[in-house]
């Protein structure tokens, strides 16, 4: 089934779902720098950070800006998936805004939002009280870029009086996932952990990075080791010199490449080529921009995009290794 296909059904749904369970405004979003009320059903939309635009967009709204996704996103800074949906929904493509440093508020300004929604991004207090100036902003509600897709898409619908809409869609495609994991068994009977080639050292991924949480909302488990081998803290990665890589313990593990030939470069290298979960068969590597971007973290409208060929990977991995 085509994801054009899948959200012209979702849309029919919700539809039927908002009818019955209409939200009053204003509505009150409390967050990581404060309270944003929302004092009516906005209808000019700013999203900032990562997926925000993919909640907004499948709950039936289509932004009017929206970031330029250099990572997965293109020559026009849109990901794949964004572009299928905006297709579905004969929806003309919003402003691409400039992401290449902090937000840049006159070109926010200069489109007149009604709401800005920045729920995954890492906005200072500082950036949010602009922000505010120009309208209600919401910022992340813990930690900068941990939400999980399912808090990002109960959000983003709270705030645009769809409530009942986002739990239903949140409840619909958690049943698809459940069901795509359950195709690899496996996957239950391992460990995991992850991490990548960074400047010399290996960045592990720790437990409240969301590509973490994604993995262990359906019942995968991250070995013991990563979060033994923590510095602490509340941060979603951590700095492991390649003499200590060893100690980073796992059946499977779960790595992230570019380019084929980045990741047959880094397998050469002798701590690759020594690291049991690898020398077991157990190595988990997903490759391709857009493929990474997928699931970096999962968003309400990529899971459905990227998730078949990731499970495809890690389940391959997980019976190489199971009963070893």
């Amino acid at each position: 089934m085509s994801l054009r296909t899948i959200l012209l059904a979702a849309a029919l749904s919700l539809g039927t779902v908002a009818g019955a369970f209409a939200q009053a405004f204003p509505v009150t979003i409390t967050h990581a720098h404060g309270e944003t009320v929302i004092p009516a059903e906005p209808q000019r939309i700013v999203t900032w950070g990562w997926s925000n635009e993919d909640a907004v967009i499948a709950l039936g709204k289509i932004p009017v800006g929206m970031p330029f996704q250099s990572y997965g996103g293109g020559d026009n800074g849109i990901h794949k998936w964004v572009e299928d949906a905006l297709e579905a929904a004969n929806a003309e493509t919003p402003t691409i805004l400039d992401a290449s440093g902090e937000p840049p508020i006159e070109q926010i300004a200069a489109l007149q939002p009604d709401l800005i929604i920045a729920a995954f991004s890492g906005i200072t207090k500082e950036q949010y009280e602009v922000l505010s100036g120009i309208a209600p902003t919401i910022a992340y509600s813990d930690a900068p870029w941990s939400a999980s897709w399912q808090d990002l898409t109960r959000v983003v619908g709270k705030a645009l009086g769809k409530d009942a809409e986002a739990e239903q869609l949140v409840a619909d495609t958690t049943a698809w996932v459940e069901a795509e994991f359950a195709k690899y068994p496996a996957l239950k009977d391992v460990t995991f952990a992850s991490a990548n080639d960074y400047d010399g050292s290996m960045a592990v991924y720790a437990p409240l990075d969301a590509r973490m949480k994604f993995l262990t909302d359906f019942g995968m488990t991250m070995d013991p080791s990563v979060a033994a081998l923590s510095p602490g803290g509340d941060a979603f990665y951590y700095s492991l010199s390649y003499e200590l890589f060893d100690q980073l313990e796992a059946d499977i593990f779960v790595t992230y490449f570019e380019e084929q030939d980045l990741l047959d470069k880094w397998l050469a290298t002798p701590s690759a080529q020594t690291y049991p979960p690898i020398v077991n068969g157990g190595l988990a590597a997903l490759v391709g921009t857009e493929n990474v971007a997928s699931v970096s973290p999962p968003s309400i409208l990529s899971l459905r995009w990227g998730v078949p060929g990731y499970l495809e990977i890690l389940g391959a991995a997980a019976e190489n290794v199971a009963g070893k």
